[in-house]
């Protein structure tokens, strides 16, 4: 284990009042900090590029001759990592906003709460031992062995893989199922790249998105004049892919009468434009998905049997996200290394803390739903690795060391249902166990203590029990 873990941390403040720096100086050495002190921005500079690094600078923002943002940027060009936290006086809007931009861990009103400003020394040390931890980076995979985009070694998608290359050299029908965002296109489009019409058009559609009343023109065209706002003629999808490949994503959204024209392009290899007469012939090759239950529906009579088994040729089940969670690692490595290289984020890698939690939660929305967390926890990074804090409050509630902010409001009867509550009971009780010590006794005892010591005329009211029987308790 390396030092940086038993050294006492070091704090610099940075301000030209000299009465600021002293109480700030006393907080902080209560709770055992080393602190320096620099009376200016340009001292506090030039003692970060004289090093070593601080854990943490307490920066100010308005002071003679340089100022704070401007010490700001000159830090963290000398040290990126380099947590600061600044201080002002005046809490705008634009204060908050160039804080943040420039890279600031924190900022903190004047006058001082002193115990905020301990509870954010916390956090920022918490962060550092987070980051200490997330190691240095070690891409997982090489993005280039995934230029169709579709990650994973498990071998539910080992099985997909199989699939994929079993009908490619074919012009067969294909239909993919699995939940909205586990990755349905990606699929059709990596069939269409590995079969012989690779060089020819892919189009997409999304049956879902398209209204009723347009569908049939956005698919086969229409003539001049066949509808209000038909100004001009106009070719549909089928027309424009022809020779191609066309995804018709969403297909169980499909109107009835929709389906029958599909119908048609499978078994004879010809449409209509809508307000036309004439018969045109395409050679399009279709791949469909859907996550809704097809067998179902036809069942209810809401799609056609005939184009089911016409679609459902070879099916493809794209697996959930809960159903591979050891691949979840390799999907955050490759959507960072996208990120990095489209410069949309600087954060490179994931805290072993805060992979746990993303390996725990369940996805409903799948892989689109991962990769837009990650998108957005890489972007609010305060440093090149992404922590616990940076992930959404819903998958941080995951931690079980930690009550959610939902669980704090609940009723002490619906806590016991917690997994933090739960996790926090086991630790007690193995605690007293092992010492040999009575457990209720013992907890009864400290309950006691705390509720007089936060409100001697209130103490009966939030344990739950008379005055009578609190006194009883100190009399015994």
């Amino acid at each position: 284990m390396s030092d940086f873990v038993y050294k006492t941390p070091t704090i610099l403040v940075i301000d030209d009042d000299a009465e600021v720096r002293y109480s700030l100086s006393r907080v902080l050495t209560t709770k055992k900090f080393e602190v320096k002190e620099a009376a200016s921005g340009e001292l506090g500079v030039a003692a970060i590029k004289k090093g070593p690094f601080p854990d943490l600078i307490f920066l100010d923002v308005r002071m003679g001759g340089m100022g704070g943002i401007e010490a700001l940027q000159h830090i963290r060009s000398a040290n990126p990592k380099q947590l600061v936290v600044l201080m002002t006086a005046f809490g705008t809007a634009q204060t908050a906003i160039e804080a943040m931009k420039y890279g600031a861990f924190d900022y903190v009103m004047k006058p001082f709460d002193p115990a905020r400003v301990v509870s954010i020394v916390e956090q920022a040390l918490k962060l550092r031992a987070d980051l200490h931890s997330a190691g240095t980076y070690k891409p997982i995979l090489n993005p280039e062995d995934y230029k169709e985009g579709i990650v994973g070694s498990s071998p539910v998608m080992q099985d997909v893989f199989k699939v994929i290359g079993q009908v490619t050299a074919s012009d067969v029908t294909v239909m993919i199922t699995g939940e909205s965002g586990s990755g349905k296109e990606l699929v059709a489009r990596s069939i269409w790249k590995h079969s012989h019409r690779s060089s020819k058009p892919f189009i997409a559609v999304n049956c879902a998105a398209i209204p009723d009343n347009l569908i049939e023109s956005e698919l086969f065209g229409h003539e001049k004049g066949s509808f209000t706002g038909a100004t001009g003629q106009r070719l549909g999808k089928f027309e424009l892919c022809d020779t191609g490949t066309i995804f018709l994503d969403e297909i169980g959204d499909m109107a009835l009468a929709t389906q029958t024209k599909i119908l048609r392009v499978l078994q004879q290899g010809e449409i209509q434009r809508v307000g036309g007469t004439d018969t045109i012939k395409v050679d399009v090759r279709i791949i469909a998905a859907t996550n809704k239950d097809l067998e179902t529906m036809v069942k209810a009579k809401t799609f056609r049997e005939d184009l089911y088994y016409r679609l459902n040729v070879v099916r493809i089940r794209m697996p959930s996200l809960r159903e591979r969670p050891d691949d979840i690692p390799q999907i955050v490595d490759f959507c960072l290394q996208n990120l990095v290289k489209q410069r949309k984020a600087k954060a490179t890698r994931v805290s072993p803390e805060a992979m746990t939690l993303l390996v725990k939660h369940t996805w409903p929305g799948n892989v689109r739903e991962l990769e837009n967390t990650i998108y957005r926890s890489a972007v609010i990074a305060q440093t090149d690795a992404i922590v616990v804090k940076d992930l959404p409050p819903e998958i941080q509630a995951l931690d079980g060391t930690q009550l959610s902010a939902e669980a704090s409001t609940q009723s002490p009867a619906s806590l016991v249902d917690d997994v933090s509550v739960k996790t926090a009971l086991d630790i007690i009780f193995n605690h007293f166990e092992k010492s040999g010590s009575p457990i209720l006794e013992q907890i009864s005892s400290e309950m006691v203590t705390r509720a007089v010591a936060k409100d001697p005329k209130q103490a009966a009211a939030l344990l739950g029990i008379t005055k009578a029987a609190l006194a009883k308790r100190f009399k015994t």
